[in-house]
């Protein structure tokens, strides 16, 4: 099966859009379906998901960090694991971002049937979390709260 594409055009810099959209402590956020993350390093995250109204958690390895123009995680563990790119070009001279979202699943074992039961879930929810993540961020409150970039995860 082909991965989940979305693009969208955010009215913020590269950077920005980046240092927040890359960073795992702001998933919860803009995505509706997280409802923790946990640092285990610079590069290893837990994330736990509200998925059809059970809590699941698996944890995620930071496969690329290229401030401000791509970052890449993948699952390492459980049934269902989840490779997901964020791409980031500037637009208008850099004060505006075109973002692109791929996202795809590996099941494993138990998880090769439910694949693409995921796939249409995230399908839905993907949507929505872009457009939550481009809503933070042009808004002003956001603008005031998130005006830099974090110091860059190694990669």
């Amino acid at each position: 099966m082909e991965p989940l594409v979305s693009t969208i055009e955010i009215a913020r810099p590269p950077e920005e859009v980046f240092a927040f959209a890359t960073d795992p402590l702001h998933f919860a956020d803009w995505q509706d379906d997280v409802v923790s993350v946990h640092m285990l390093g610079d590069s290893r995250f837990t994330t736990t998901r509200r998925i059809s109204g059970a809590e699941r958690s698996m944890t995620q390895q930071i496969t690329r960090n290229d401030p401000p123009r791509g970052f890449a995680a993948q699952g390492i563990d459980g049934p269902i694991r989840p490779h997901a790119t964020i791409t980031i070009e500037p637009v208008n001279n850099g004060t505006r971002s075109r973002v692109t979202f791929t996202l795809d699943f590996e099941g494993h074992g138990l998880g090769v049937p439910l694949v693409p039961l995921v796939r249409r879930q995230a399908r839905k929810g993907a949507s929505n979390s872009y457009r939550n993540l481009k809503r933070l961020l042009e808004s002003d409150q956001q603008q005031r709260e998130y005006p830099t970039p974090h110091a860059p995860r190694p990669g």
